[in-house]
C-alpha cells in the first residue's frame, strides 16, 4: 500500500512537471526566429503576404500566444498532440512510430554503458594506483571529453569506411524479404555503432563514479572486519564493497537514462537512425512547431518515468531505504 501511494504521488508530481515543461518549451519555441507559415510559403514559391497570412489563419498562428497555449494544453490533457501539417499526420502517430527505434538505441546504449562502466570501475578500484587503474581512468577521461558528434564520425570512418565491418547508416538494409532471424541480425549490425558511440560517454561517467564509490566503501570498518576474518579479497570486493558502492551508480544511471534521449538527437542524425531524436532535428529545421512540441512532451514524460523507476530500483537494491513522498 505504501509503495502504491508513493507511485501515485510521484505520478501526480510528474504530470505537473511535464505540463510545466510543455509551457516553457511552448514559449521558447515561439521566441525562436522564423515563421512556419513563411517557410512553407517560400517552399511553395508563393511569398506574397496575403498567402502567408492565409497560412497563419489556417494553422491558428494568427491567434494570441496565450490562446494557442491554452488550446495546446487542452489537447495534451486529452493525449492529442496536434497535427503536423508538414508531414500530414497526427503528431502522436509520428512520435509513436519513431519511438521504438529510439528506445532500442537508448536501451542498448544504457545496458552497454552501465555494464562496461561498472566492470571497468570495479577493476580500477581493485587495482588502485597500479598501471591498470591509470589506463582505465585515462581512457575513460578521453571518452568523456571527446565530443559525441566527433566520436560518431570517427566510428563511421574507421569501422564502416576503412574496415568495412559495420553499416554506417539506417536501421536495416534496403530491399529483400529476409526471415525473422536475418532481420534481427541486420538490425543488430546497424545498432552496434550508434549504441556504442552513445554509450561510451556514459561509460566514462560510470567508471569514475564506481571507482570512487568503491574506494570510499573499502575504507569503512565493516570491510576491515571482513579482511580480519580472513575472507578472500575477491569475495570482499564482490559481495560487500561493490554491493554497497552501487547505490550512487543507480542514482546516476536513473538520471542519465533520460539524458540519453537528448544525446540520441546527435547520434541519430549522424547515423540516420529513424528515431525521435532525428525526428526532433527534422521538425526544428522545418519549423514544425506541433511536431517539435510533441517530441518534447514525450521526451519529458520518458524522463519522469525513468526517475520513478529509479526510485523503485533503489528500493530493490537497498531494502533499508523506505519510499516516501
Amino acid at each position: 500500500m505504501q509503495t502504491l501511494q508513493f507511485l501515485l504521488w510521484r505520478l501526480a508530481k510528474g504530470i505537473l512537471v511535464v505540463l510545466a515543461i510543455v509551457i516553457l518549451d511552448f514559449f521558447l519555441i515561439h521566441m525562436a526566429p522564423g515563421d512556419p507559415a513563411s517557410v512553407m510559403a517560400g517552399e511553395s514559391g508563393a511569398t506574397d503576404e496575403a498567402f502567408v497570412q492565409q497560412l497563419r489563419v489556417k494553422f491558428g498562428l494568427d491567434q494570441p500566444l496565450t490562446t494557442q497555449l491554452g488550446l495546446y494544453l487542452w489537447g495534451v490533457v486529452r493525449l492529442d498532440l496536434g497535427f503536423s501539417h508538414r508531414q500530414q499526420m497526427p503528431v502522436l502517430d509520428l512520435v509513436l512510430d519513431r519511438l521504438p527505434a529510439t528506445l532500442l538505441l537508448t536501451g542498448a546504449a544504457f545496458v552497454f554503458s552501465l555494464t562496461l562502466g561498472v566492470v571497468l570501475g570495479a577493476w580500477a578500484a581493485a587495482h588502485k594506483g597500479r598501471p591498470l587503474d591509470r589506463i582505465i581512468t585515462t581512457v575513460s577521461l578521453v571518452f568523456y571529453a571527446a565530443p559525441l558528434f566527433w566520436m560518431a564520425l570517427m566510428a563511421v570512418l574507421i569501422f564502416s569506411v576503412w574496415l568495412d565491418w559495420l553499416p554506417a547508416f539506417g536501421i536495416r538494409d534496403v530491399g529483400g524479404d529476409a526471415g525473422l532471424l536475418d532481420r534481427t541480425l541486420d538490425v543488430a549490425r546497424h545498432l552496434v555503432l550508434p549504441a556504442v558511440t552513445l554509450g561510451l560517454f556514459f561509460t566514462a561517467v560510470y567508471v569514475r563514479i564506481t571507482r570512487a564509490s568503491m574506494i570510499e566503501v573499502a575504507r569503512q570498518d565493516f570491510v576491515k572486519t571482513c579482511r580480519a576474518k580472513g575472507l578472500p579479497e575477491r569475495v570482499i570486493l564482490r559481495r560487500h564493497v561493490l554491493r554497497n558502492a552501487v547505490l550512487p551508480v543507480v542514482t546516476l544511471a536513473g538520471l542519465q537514462a533520460g539524458q540519453m534521449v537528448g544525446g540520441a538527437v546527435m547520434t541519430e542524425t549522424v547515423f540516420a537512425w529513424p528515431g525521435i531524436g532525428r525526428l526532433m532535428y527534422e521538425a526544428l529545421i522545418q519549423r514544425d512547431y506541433n511536431l517539435l512540441l510533441g517530441v518534447f512532451v514525450v521526451s519529458a514524460a520518458m524522463v519522469v518515468v525513468f526517475n520513478i523507476l529509479t526510485d523503485l530500483v533503489y528500493r530493490m537494491v537497498d531494502p533499508r531505504i523506505e519510499v516516501s513522498r
